[in-house]
């Protein structure tokens, strides 16, 4: 299937989408725990099992969103309109969730309920179409990875604004009531988001039209199991998930803590994960134009292993500059495979169509997304029952055995899950020669292993 180049502006397009999404992924990821604790004021353990409870959430609502976005087609599209329509309120509940009323603790935790599984459902309504959407805008491989390139690049332009204006922000404006400064800093997120998604919208085209048929739901789950590709990703995304999120969690009270940083300095070794990420998208898509990008995937999330235990056995409590260097290195490695995974999804998606002769793209689309909430899910109640475990205070000056489980949180535990990621890679084969010998017509390629005759391996 051929279709038409895409352009610089529609890639910066689809990139805003994923900039407006981020403003929630980076707040869950680097921010949300310790605005939970140290701001907030909830018990870490309470805090781990919200975030458990509202993936159960995600467990019913990811697949009836990817069900709907298979069935429901609208003027504009099948993915984009969602934006439109969605925008608004969004940004609203994620301004909610950073807001602290002057409750008792109680009420403040059923609050923090209400709000935090609003932003869950809003976050569902949107991701689920954005991520289809890269399926609809070109059968190209290649500019399926450029545009994701552009996608993650800004995803991490988003993570970067949440880094820096966020803590600093909020210190500043909020003066004697932090709570405040983070509700107006968080307000001012909120409100880009809420822009981003209607420029995404209005600068994109579906231009790649899918027969959906209309499937039960069973058959749909079955068709999905038979697709091995698929399920490889799901693992990869919730492996992958847990590591990226513990480790993103326990940043901010590393640098609290463990470096001894104040409010900016805090807001400078975030950022400093943030920049090598974009850095990270940047050479990643220079690296897969010469270089297999399953290849690129497996052994970065190897070494992420290594530069882990250098990190935890190299930085001692108060060693700045060198937690500096060796969190910029980690973090740069970490982010060298997102481009290839997004990609991934919907050549894994098109690889079940060529195997079973029938195509799932929302359930798809949306299996993932729950995988990745479950991670985030779980990551975030392992984040509360471990600082629990570690003895951590909010506020107060940590133990050496506290401290030292802080540095595992961000070190060796996440470096293990990226580990795993990379092993469970190497059951992935759809690399580009792959699907192009799987797309030719008439190839029996991904078709069970006594019809496969061609398809060479990375």
């Amino acid at each position: 299937m051929q279709t038409p180049k895409l352009t610089v502006f529609e890639k910066v397009g689809y990139g805003a989408g994923d900039m407006a999404v981020n403003v929630v992924i980076s707040s869950m990821f680097l921010i949300v725990s310790f605005f939970y604790t140290d701001i907030f004021g909830l018990k870490p353990t309470h805090m781990g099992v919200l975030f458990l409870a509202a993936r159960l959430v995600d467990a019913v609502t990811d697949p009836l969103m990817g069900m709907i976005t298979d069935r429901v087609r609208f003027r504009g599209g099948r993915f984009r309109p969602w934006f439109l329509y969605l925008a608004v309120p969004f940004g609203l509940s994620v301004f909610l969730m950073f807001s602290t009323p002057d409750w008792d603790y109680n009420a403040k935790l059923i609050w923090a309920y209400a709000t935090y599984i609003l932003v869950t459902l809003m976050f569902t309504a949107v991701t689920i179409p954005y991520i289809s959407l890269i399926g609809v805008l070109t059968a190209d491989p290649q500019e399926r990875l450029s545009a994701n390139g552009y996608r993650l690049f800004f995803a991490k332009i988003a993570a970067f604004l949440v880094t820096i204006v966020v803590p600093i922000m909020a210190a500043r404006w909020g003066e004697d009531n932090l709570a405040q400064g983070y509700q107006m800093a968080m307000g001012l997120m909120a409100l880009m988001a809420t822009g981003l998604f209607l420029f995404c919208y209005a600068s994109t085209t579906e231009r790649v039209e899918h027969e959906i048929e209309r499937k039960p739901l069973r058959e749909q789950f079955t068709l999905l199991l038979q697709n091995d590709q698929w399920l490889t990703l799901c693992g990869v995304c919730f492996s992958g998930t847990l590591g990226y999120v513990i480790r993103a969690s326990v940043a901010a009270y590393y640098a609290t803590y463990f470096l001894g940083l104040d409010a900016e300095g805090l807001s400078a070794f975030m950022s400093t994960g943030v920049v090598a990420a974009i850095l990270a998208m940047v050479a990643s898509t220079w690296i897969t134009k010469r270089y297999c990008k399953i290849a690129l995937f497996r052994w970065s999330q190897l070494a992420v292993g290594v530069i882990s235990l250098a990190l935890y056995f190299l930085v001692t409590p108060g060693d700045v500059m060198l937690a500096f260097v060796l969190y910029f290195l980690l973090s740069f490695v970490v982010d060298l495979h997102a481009p290839v995974f997004w990609s991934a999804i919907a050549e894994a998606v098109d690889y079940g169509h060529v195997k079973t002769g029938k195509r799932v793209s929302g359930l798809a689309f949306g299996g993932i997304s729950f995988c990745q909430k479950a991670g985030m899910g779980v990551a975030g109640f392992l984040v509360g029952m471990l600082l629990a475990h570690f003895q951590y205070e909010a506020g107060v000056e940590q133990s050496a055995a506290t401290l030292n489980g802080i540095a595992l949180m961000l070190t060796i535990i996440p470096g293990a899950f990226h580990v795993l990621m990379g092993g469970l890679m190497f059951r992935y084969r759809i690399t580009d020669n792959y699907y192009e010998a799987m797309t030719r017509p008439g190839s029996t390629v991904a078709r069970g292993p006594e019809y496969v005759t061609e398809a060479p391996q990375p």
